[in-house]
């Protein structure tokens, strides 16, 4: 719970105990104080040289452990764009030409309406809220809504600054919270930072038991910081969140950004 005195939210993190935001009630308040950093990669130029565009989406292993391991990145080169506001109820299925490369089975990929890629389930559906800081929120359902994927921009300067202020005192976690792990993921030109922990609920879902949750933060190819965090109950195990997740970010790409067809295989 916050600190007596302490303002809630903290600048640019949503008003809701149900970590990340929930459909409703997003409400990401912006600071004008706050610096969101524009990273860029020191190695853009070199692959260049040896022909791979610029940028990257992130592709996933799954370990002995569970954890998820890089194999590789895939390529995109970057351009600003305004970000689009406002609440959407669209299904943004915009799938590969069956001659493109395809995306895991059951899968499809999606060229959402706030202009970024991600591949989801199949049949999954799609809403967003409105935010006041970056692109809308983003949240794909299952059918029976106990799997969410969440997509949104963080204000934060880095990943490793927005969970130290999530996982602050200061900071209202949802009932339950369990802290599992929080990985940094910086690994050659990535830069990222993934929590996981388990909730009792989560605002404006289904009762479902305890929820598992996998909460990855990282800079993207235009140099903003995004999120993908995936929910699902705890009782089925965990593979299936690690693999919701690592799907949805092996095809990632940001707004405004031109990236391969699929991701790179290298």
């Amino acid at each position: 719970m916050s600190a007596p005195g302490t303002p809630y939210p903290p600048s640019g993190w949503p008003a809701d105990s149900g970590w990340p935001p929930r459909d409703d009630h997003p409400d990401h308040a912006d600071d004008p104080h706050t610096t969101r950093a524009r990273r860029l990669w020191p190695v853009l130029a070199a692959a260049a040289v040896v022909g791979v565009a610029v940028g990257f989406a992130l592709v996933f292993v799954l370990g002995g452990d569970g954890a998820g391991g890089r194999r590789s990145t895939a390529q995109g080169s970057s351009s600003s764009a305004p970000a689009p506001t406002g609440t959407t109820e669209s299904a943004a299925t915009a799938s590969p030409s069956p001659s493109a490369p395809q995306p895991p089975e059951g899968y499809d990929v999606r060229e959402d309406d706030e202009g970024f890629r991600i591949a989801v389930p199949e049949r999954w559906t799609r809403s967003t809220a409105p935010s006041t800081y970056g692109i809308a929120v983003v949240n794909y359902r299952s059918p029976d809504r106990s799997h969410r994927i969440q997509v949104y921009q963080v204000a934060e300067q880095s990943p490793d600054a927005s969970f130290e202020l999530y996982l602050s005192a200061e900071t209202r976690k949802p009932n339950g919270f369990e802290k599992l792990s929080l990985r940094n993921m910086d690994e050659g030109d990535f830069t990222g930072s993934r929590l996981e922990y388990l909730a009792d609920t989560i605002r404006g879902e289904p009762e479902v038991g305890t929820w598992h949750v996998l909460d990855e933060r990282f800079v993207a190819a235009d140099g903003r910081i995004y999120a993908v965090a995936v929910y699902g109950p705890d009782t089925d195990g965990r593979a299936d969140e690690l693999e919701l997740l690592t799907t949805a970010l092996s095809w990632f790409c940001p707004p405004g950004t031109s990236c391969d067809a699929a991701p790179s295989e290298g």
